[in-house]
């Protein structure tokens, strides 16, 4: 026996309601537990998060229930026995019982296609996923989605009921759970039917539409992505702007968006291999300008060479001189980052020496360090010369 009275099973779609205050009550945080002798409000329950809206013109912070009793918690205490008015956000129920209702109908599908099961669902602000227990194929998604959406487009009717004892033995429904007490049916007609306690629309064309967006593997199955419902035309409408934007970006029309961008990717490569040749051919010329010596070298590079071409520099250099080839990039604002190489001297042994002088950090092994310091470029040269 419910303590109290769920109007959200009788009455989903409605959104305003009247109950009096049975308890209220410090929750030890802050805020207040108020109990109701009915309410509107679902609690979080099922893997959904609970209505938001008010009650007695107070902000509903968050519901929930234990042993068939719903707290509602609120910042400001309500009068016990007093008669309150209560208005859930109608907007977000609504959109949850659009998701809620277009995942029964994936389920049910699955469940009758490909005998696998619903064993996980969570309906949060921003996407909704569903967990299965067999792994489903990408043609076999796409059948999916478009029987659920058929299904949506035929209109059939849903109905939640509590059965008795004796039809709950010989009634076949998907659960999660081993239930045998409270347990109420949502039946979509000729689709599925399902133990579950959350609000649903009165009608699978109310979902509007279902999309599933993206499959990953999962605990040995898959997890299914879904948008339905004005979430799914949200969704769609902030990838077509995506989209569009990209189609002016690029040039493209907005139907070969796609094409476009493997064009572009194209280009961006053959400008990769063309910049490679440059810095390769500009390293070989500041390479010639560099006279051997038997002390060392440094010099400060900013002509935007790569990390790989900057340690091939170094490389190249400790050839030419009998102590530490040092290579700078950057500048004395923002410091410089650094590759030492040298082929006489045990830079491991030093690098804690150098970084000292430098005001570094950096370490690597006995023929090259490579890091950071903050000195000046005054003092770095000072020091190498």
């Amino acid at each position: 026996m419910d303590k109290t009275i769920r109007l959200f099973d009788q009455l989903p779609s409605e959104s305003e309601f009247e109950a009096r205050v049975i308890s209220c009550l410090p929750d030890g945080q802050g805020k207040y537990a108020v109990v109701l002798d009915k309410t509107l409000f679902f609690p979080e329950e099922g893997g959904q998060a609970c209505d938001t809206g008010v009650l007695g013109g107070v902000e509903v912070i968050h519901v929930c229930e234990k042993e068939r009793v719903i707290y509602h918690t609120v910042a400001e205490p309500l009068a016990e026995g007093s008669l309150v008015s209560g208005k859930i956000d109608f907007c977000e129920r609504f959109r949850k019982m659009q998701n809620h209702t277009g995942e029964h109908i994936v389920s049910g599908l699955i469940f009758k296609n490909f005998g696998f099961s619903n064993v996980g669902f969570h309906l949060g602000k921003d996407i909704m996923t569903a967990d299965f227990d067999g792994v489903l194929d990408g043609e076999q998604l796409l059948l999916i989605e478009t029987l659920a959406n058929r299904a949506v487009f035929e209109c059939h009717s849903i109905r939640g009921y509590y059965p008795s004892t004796e039809e709950l033995e010989t009634l076949e429904y998907r659960s999660k759970l081993d239930l045998c007490e409270n347990v109420r049916i949502v039946e979509i007609e000729g689709v599925d039917k399902c133990a579950c306690c959350a609000p649903h629309v009165s009608n699978t064309g109310q979902v509007g539409l279902i999309k599933i967006l993206e499959c990953e593997k999962y605990k040995g199955g898959i997890r299914l992505y879904m948008k339905c419902g004005f979430d799914a035309l949200d969704g769609y409408r902030a990838e077509y702007e995506q989209s569009r934007r990209i189609s002016v970006a690029i040039s493209a029309r907005h139907d070969e968006v796609a094409h476009g961008v493997d064009r572009l990717l194209e280009d961006i490569s053959s400008l990769k291999g063309e910049i490679a040749a440059l810095k390769r051919s500009l390293m070989a010329y500041k390479l010639e300008k560099i006279e051997a010596t038997d002390g060392n070298i440094c010099i400060f590079e900013d002509a935007g060479l790569d990390a790989v071409s900057l340690r091939n520099m170094a490389n190249e250099i400790k050839k030419r001189c009998g102590g530490i080839c040092a290579v700078f990039t950057g500048d004395d604002e923002g410091g410089y980052k650094y590759i030492i190489a040298s082929a006489t001297v045990d830079l491991r042994d030093h690098a804690k020496e150098i970084n000292a002088a430098i005001s570094g950090r950096g370490g690597g092994s006995s023929e090259m360090i490579q890091g950071s310091c903050t000195a000046k470029r005054a003092e770095i040269e000072e020091y190498f010369a």
